[in-house]
């Protein structure tokens, strides 16, 4: 068969591929950049789509970071391809830096504390009561994201409109 592997690859070598790439990540970042520039579109509709992507993975919707991007993508007019592609952005790597940061800006600006204990995050207390264990660490969390979400999308899109378009 016609482009297929000689040696199928097992699922550990597809994680381990996912997790940390063979070809190395300015490989992998130039694949990415290849091929926004060759998906169809304005460059405000690719760039667009992208921000929207990479600003949704900010937002503490965990698990529906593509559909959330792609919906936003759709109601800007921009390409839902690239908005796929840019929430890569959230990725293991990133998602707790990116938490961290929006908690801590969170507490910040409702002016909480926002120190938590290692027993706010045990599971035994978080299934015997989810909405008082988990609210005060989702408040903060998402009102930390909404001005993460506004900067990484502008952050995103006025870098990557000039180079799409060139």
């Amino acid at each position: 068969m016609l482009f297929r592997r000689r040696h199928k690859r097992h699922i550990f070598q597809h994680l381990r591929e996912m997790l940390w790439p063979t070809a190395g990540w300015a490989r992998t970042a130039s694949y990415v950049g290849h091929r926004l520039r060759r998906l169809p579109g304005s460059p405000y509709s690719i760039a667009a789509g992208f921000a929207c992507g990479a600003a949704i993975s900010f937002t503490p919707l965990l698990g529906a970071h593509l559909v959330a991007g792609m919906l936003m993508a759709w109601l800007i007019g921009a390409n839902m391809i690239a908005a796929g592609i840019g929430t890569v952005v959230g990725n293991p790597w990133t998602f707790p830096l990116i938490w961290y940061w929006n908690y801590r800006l969170g507490a910040i600006m409702l002016g909480i504390d926002g120190e938590l204990g290692v027993d706010a995050f045990s599971i035994a207390k978080i299934l015997d009561d989810p909405a008082n264990q988990l609210g005060p660490i989702l408040i903060p969390l998402t009102v930390g994201s909404i001005p993460s979400f506004v900067i990484s999308w502008i952050g995103f899109y006025f870098p990557l409109r000039h180079p799409i378009f060139n």
